[in-house]
């Protein structure tokens, strides 16, 4: 009997400050690399009264609608651990951002805050884009920046509009141009 395969599950969030608790998620998205047909999107309700003005701009997420017609918290991560899940029949998720560590700190936090464990494992770790990149081309930091390897690899008609649901797409399609890219010539 062989393995399942891995399924890269690409994660965005758009959030309206810099870290979970005091500030909230706001909108997080999923969509598996090489499986366009398998995504994720949810907004979630605000867990604070706390927002940082400029933070919540860059998603144009209208904060009022939300808290007033946004699930909360509990019921949109029991939904995408629910999704998560719901890919093991076919593969061992494996979770994916650009930079992991932004969207990891709050898709985390939001899963053990709300449901007492992740859908990911218990360290909620995953694959970053950049650090792969630079582990395989060889470049230094500066060179990673996901619009940098989207140039690189010709992937140019793939825009970022930071909409979550977009945005995990966007990643989903990286992802699997650098895995096909490989070999890199070093």
């Amino acid at each position: 009997m062989s393995a399942l395969p891995e399924l890269y599950v690409a994660v965005d969030v758009e959030a309206d400050g810099p870290i979970p608790g005091p500030y909230s998620m706001l909108s997080l998205g999923m969509a598996v690399a090489g499986r366009p047909d398998l995504t994720f999107y949810t907004e979630l309700r605000p867990i604070s009264d706390d927002f940082v003005p400029q933070a919540l701009a860059v998603s144009g997420l209208d904060r009022e609608r939300l808290v007033r017609e946004g699930p909360d918290a509990a019921e949109a991560m029991k939904a995408a651990a629910t999704w998560v899940n719901g890919l093991r029949r076919i593969g061992r998720p494996v979770f994916l951002a650009a930079p992991a560590v932004w969207d990891g700190m709050f898709v985390h936090w939001y899963f053990v805050r709300y449901l007492g464990h992740s859908p990911f494992g218990s360290t909620g770790s995953g694959v970053d884009l950049r650090s792969f990149w630079m582990g395989a081309t060889g470049c230094e930091w500066v060179e990673s920046r996901k619009g940098k390897i989207k140039h690189a690899l010709g992937v140019t008609d793939v825009p970022h509009t930071h909409h979550a649901g977009e945005d995990a797409a966007e990643l989903a399609q990286v992802f699997e141009a650098v895995q096909q890219a490989r070999p890199f010539a070093f």
